[in-house]
């Protein structure tokens, strides 16, 4: 068994499209702007993060309703400089909620909201850095 995708279900695509691809700096895979469907990639590893318009999965489903309320998931995402990747991304418009700061002896962490209020949660492991 293999981890293909992190999938969150969203209202608003387009705006999460742009958050994960032009804010973040995810590589999307075809470039479906406006959905209903699309997975992201870091430029390294091989875990993806996908979007899926909610409206579209109620329809397969039948179960889904409004978006969700309180926090259910969250993307964690490690980069090798956090105070580098927090500027770059601030100055493309994210905003960032905490950090960077470390988070016990061993990570640096600092954590936002995607346009649909998903958390994401950015670490710098130090443990790497020797």
């Amino acid at each position: 068994m293999e981890l293909a995708q992190v999938r969150l279900l969203v209202t608003d695509f387009a705006a999460c499209y742009r958050f994960y691809a032009d804010v973040l700096g995810l590589k999307p895979q075809s470039g479906a702007t406006d959905g209903p469907y699309e997975k992201f990639s870091p430029a390294t590893g091989s875990a993806g993060i996908a979007l899926q318009d909610r409206v579209m999965m109620a329809e397969v489903l039948g179960e889904l309703g409004d978006g969700a309320t309180g926090h259910r998931s969250m993307v964690v995402l490690r980069v090798d400089d956090l105070d580098t990747y927090c500027a770059q991304i601030t100055s493309r418009g994210a905003t960032l909620m905490h950090g960077p700061a470390p988070m016990a002896d061993r990570m640096r962490v600092a954590h936002l909201k995607d346009p649909e209020g998903n958390l994401v949660e950015l670490q710098e492991w130090l443990l790497l850095r020797g």
